[in-house]
């Protein structure tokens, strides 16, 4: 049921923006910066939630006041290209440190990024600074140039009254909540947006959004007013990558209909193309996710996107080789 997806030839290379966080974003800049080596796409800009409050980077954000880095720096190492020099750099990057002394848990790509943030005074300068040492493919920009709290309502914490509405704060409280998130929201509701990430939305030709932690990577981009605007507003046809399954603590019990669902009511106005989702993952639940997706005016793709050894992560590789098609078929 999958809508047909047929490659053909592109005038010229494209532009492409991808949003996120964490793992599934990582993915997602690994399968197109093989696109960029087939000359497919020439810009690709990764542009990255800022709400995260636990492990080295909420340590670093609690003690400078300073954006989180880890996310961004987990972006700029997916950047890195497939040769000595990018795998050499790629390892720094996300070097953990061990043992039981202060630094236990840091990370070196966390610490030189907010070491170039204060003598920069220039989130974005000194991104680009580390993307260069890295030899990195495309730019890492963050969502915002604030950091950012998460605000959930989350249904079933109460034993005791199960309906009852439970305020949560925090992107790892949220993430693992024992209860069922109803909405998110950010604080501040208005944050300063980063003026480079929505030129760059407004300039391209693709904007991919997921996979990743629904409520607490993806959804977050769709807060911030005026990158909502600008999502909304944009030429650019609009990728929704869905996640190979349920997430315990923000999505138990999702269908792949309902990650979708939830994306709309958060940004109702948001035009999608294309709605990618594993073939494995959609399972018995293929005709009502293709009956969503219609309603919305996208096109499905469903195909094996999935890691071949079965783990719940996607595979760089296929997930090019879908982008490819998507984009090279062109608008409908």
């Amino acid at each position: 049921m999958s809508a047909p997806v047929e490659p053909g030839p592109l005038e010229r290379a494209q532009s492409v923006v991808a949003l996120g966080g964490g793992h599934g974003l990582s993915a997602t800049l690994r399968a197109l910066r093989r696109l960029h080596a087939d000359l497919v796409l020439d810009e690709l800009t990764a542009v990255v939630t800022v709400a995260d409050n636990g492990g080295s980077s909420g340590r670093l954000r609690g003690e400078f006041g300073v954006l989180p880095p880890g996310d961004l720096r987990m972006a700029l190492a997916a950047l890195c290209q497939d040769d000595d020099w990018g795998d050499t750099w790629a390892g720094v990057l996300q070097h953990r440190f061990a043992g039981d002394g202060e630094m236990n848990g840091h990370v070196v790509g966390n610490l030189l990024i907010v070491a170039l943030w204060e003598q920069l005074g220039d989130h974005v300068r000194a991104l680009d600074l580390v993307g260069d040492l890295l030899g990195a493919v495309g730019r890492v920009l963050p969502m915002a140039l604030t950091p950012l709290d998460i605000r959930a309502e989350v249904r079933g914490i109460d034993a005791a009254d199960p309906d009852a509405v439970t305020v949560v704060r925090g992107q790892v409280e949220v993430a693992t909540t024992d209860g069922v998130i109803a909405s998110v929201a950010l604080e501040p509701a208005d944050p300063t947006p980063c003026p480079e990430a929505i030129a760059a939305i407004a300039d391209a030709d693709w904007v991919v959004l997921g996979p990743g932690s629904w409520f607490t990577s993806v959804i977050p981009h769709l807060l911030v007013p005026a990158m909502r605007d600008a999502l909304i507003t944009t030429a650019a046809s609009v990728i929704l990558v869905l996640n190979l399954e349920q997430q315990d603590g923000e999505t138990p019990g999702f269908s792949p209909g309902d990650h979708l669902a939830v994306l709309s009511e958060h940004a109702p106005d948001l035009k999608i193309h294309t709605v990618v989702a594993d073939r494995a993952g959609v399972g018995n639940d293929l005709e009502e996710l293709a009956h969503l997706v219609s309603a919305f005016g996208a096109q499905l793709v469903v195909d094996d996107v999935a890691m071949a050894d079965g783990s719940a992560r996607h595979d760089p590789e296929r997930l090019a080789a879908v982008f490819e098609r998507v984009m090279t078929a062109g608008v409908r």
